[in-house]
């Protein structure tokens, strides 16, 4: 079984293929490609939904080698607010192995349902 199975994984979620190269042979392109495919396997497991289409992740951006995530929790009490932002770290260092990862939670702007994507929103019945 191919070492980034679901079977290898503690939070039991798939993972993107290793990016095998090197952090300084690889475009900041397509290292943050990585970061987004990778945040997009990660679910709310509250709402069965991934915090990509959530909108919880607000910005991926490369600082001084890091890979920095800014995310949010759908509230600043969620019961989830140890658990999602470590699943967001393992499967970003799945995804780009030698690359630090800067997680940030943010609260400003406070998430809203306006900021799912429109098949999520649908879905959880905020949008027709």
């Amino acid at each position: 079984m191919d070492s980034n199975s679901a079977s290898n994984n503690p939070f039991a979620v798939d993972t993107p293929p290793v990016v095998d190269d090197t952090p300084e042979t690889v475009g900041t392109d397509h290292r943050l490609d990585a970061v987004w495919e990778a945040l997009a396997t990660v679910f709310d497991p509250e709402l069965a939904m991934d915090i990509v289409s959530l909108g919880l992740v607000y910005d991926v951006r490369e600082e001084e080698g890091a890979v920095v995530i800014e995310m949010t929790l759908t509230t600043p009490g969620c019961p989830v607010s140890d658990s999602l932002p470590a699943m967001a770290r393992f499967v970003v260092e799945q995804a780009l192995e030698q690359v630090p990862i800067d997680i940030r939670i943010v609260w400003d702007p406070p998430w809203n349902p306006t900021m799912m994507r429109d098949g999520a929103a649908a879905a959880l019945g905020f949008r027709p």
